[in-house]
């Protein structure tokens, strides 16, 4: 899969690989996290939640960010397409392409002389592990992105499985099943 096909339904499919429950994989002292992403109204949308944890630093205190995202089909080109809601106010318009033979979903913001470009990028490193980079653009700017945000996912499922393995331990009797490894 190439990019071009992000505009018809082997893209809208491609999508389908970021659904389930994601949790964040971080180091202790980092903000911790999860998102999902959930097919809804017969399948003809994808719903994304988030929710994230930071802690305080000097420089501010803790303070925690919830968001909602709708990936849809345009109805004239059937393309996918994201609107973005969040707790701080915050509405963005996305543009979605698939990329990398379906390995790395982007999400785009509209491009516009008056506000911040921003681009959403969810890369699988496997099919249960991904990382997921937020940029902004200044005003006018884009492409000169800048890093907001870098992290790290696994699927929620397989961090379960593998926090009871650890706590039961694998032994003989109890050895991780080829489907969880």
């Amino acid at each position: 899969m190439n990019s071009e096909q992000s505009t018809n339904e082997h893209g809208w499919e491609a999508l389908h690989v970021l659904m389930g429950q994601w949790m964040g994989v971080g180091e202790p002292g980092e903000g911790t996290g999860w998102f999902s992403f959930t097919p809804d109204v017969q399948e003809q949308i994808l719903v994304r939640k988030n929710h994230a944890d930071y802690p305080a630093t000097i420089d501010r205190p803790a303070f925690s960010h919830d968001d909602l995202m709708i990936v849809y089909r345009d109805s004239s080109a059937k393309e996918p397409r994201a609107i973005y809601f969040d707790n701080e106010g915050h509405v963005i318009h996305y543009t979605v392409e698939v990329l990398e033979g379906g390995k790395t979903i982007q999400f785009l913001s509209e491009i516009s002389p008056s506000r911040p470009g921003y681009r959403l990028t969810y890369t699988l490193t496997n099919k249960d592990s991904l990382t997921l980079t937020f940029e902004i653009a200044p005003p006018g700017m884009p492409p000169t992105y800048s890093t907001y945000i870098e992290a790290r996912a696994a699927r929620a499922e397989q961090l379960e499985h593998r926090s009871k393995i650890h706590r039961e331990g694998a032994s003989p009797k109890n050895q991780v099943p080829e489907k969880c490894t």
